[in-house]
């Protein structure tokens, strides 16, 4: 259902926070003395496999529901266009890890490095993938029927249009914040283990607006299919919306199935009619003038 897809897009945005703790647990195992434990070499001499394993671990949880949907529902699009998404992040860990173990061969010349480019290319494709994906896809945005709401879409929860510019714009500025950490590690302004202490937290940031978004858009528009009625609102109401509710279910067939509506008026349009046939028959039935008993 909606929760599991949900869930797992948030630990998309909490890889470096598995990251540690696969360290935090590797550390602490292999020193048995945890009051002086100060050796990390062994964790690093050992990571070439676990860590890009542990760091693949949330997109791949994702990549294996979007082929559930996929088989379950038979729609190439938008299932195995999204799982493709989750697979871009593969390539990008996995040419990151390459550069990474053959940096000793090129300390001279890094520029030289193959596997650098192969990773800047496949980080580039990944991050506009996700981008494309999040703005058109998860938030429903740059609908050609936006009408006043330009770039959006028709209809915004939202009493701003501000908010979504907003998270337009920080949703790119995150989503290549790659690039910007590794042109300052690579220019030695900042180290790499605090530039992702940085960059961890801003992901975190970066989901948490995305939710609003997305939440607002499957509300909306159900473009995750995960319901079989669409409009659901959520709109906040008024004092009078409030007093309608109320009232309307208050009354007997107040709230009813859409699909069962017509017939229940009709029901009620001949409740009235009957109400008013006995009205006029007890009228007719009675003497045009009364006696009063004090």
């Amino acid at each position: 259902n909606f929760a599991d897809f949900w869930l797992a897009d948030q630990l998309n945005s909490l890889a470096a926070a598995l990251l540690d703790f696969q360290f935090l647990s590797c550390f602490y195992v292999t020193n048995g003395d945890w009051l002086n434990a100060n050796n990390t070499a062994i964790c690093a001499e050992q990571s070439f496999i676990i860590r890009p394993l542990v760091n693949c671990i949330p997109a791949w949880i994702r990549f294996a529901q979007c082929l559930r949907r996929y088989r379950d529902s038979k729609e190439a699009f938008p299932h195995l266009v999204n799982a493709g998404k989750y697979s871009s992040t593969f390539f990008v860990v996995i040419f990151a890890t390459l550069r990474n173990y053959y940096k000793g061969d090129y300390l001279e010349k890094p520029s030289e490095n193959p596997f650098t480019y192969l990773w800047i290319g496949a980080s580039i494709v990944s991050s506009c993938y996700a981008y494309t994906w999040d703005i058109k896809m998860d938030w429903g945005l740059f609908d050609k029927s936006a009408g006043e709401n330009t770039f959006l879409r028709e209809e915004i929860v939202y009493s701003s249009t501000f908010f979504y510019y907003f998270a337009i714009v920080i949703d790119f500025i995150l989503r290549f914040a790659w690039a910007i950490s590794f042109y300052v590690t690579e220019s030695k302004f900042i180290g790499g283990d605090l530039m992702t202490s940085i960059l961890a937290p801003l992901e975190v940031f970066r989901r948490f607006v995305w939710n609003f978004f997305r939440l607002e858009n499957e509300h909306l528009n159900n473009c995750g299919k995960f319901r079989a009625v669409r409009d659901i609102s959520v709109a906040p109401i008024d004092q009078s919306d409030q007093t309608l509710i109320i009232r309307m279910m208050d009354e007997e067939d107040g709230v009813v199935n859409r699909k069962k509506k017509k017939n229940v008026s009709k029901k009620k349009e001949d409740r009235r009619l009957l109400i008013s046939e006995d009205i006029l028959s007890k009228l007719e039935g009675s003497s045009p003038t009364s006696t009063i008993h004090s």
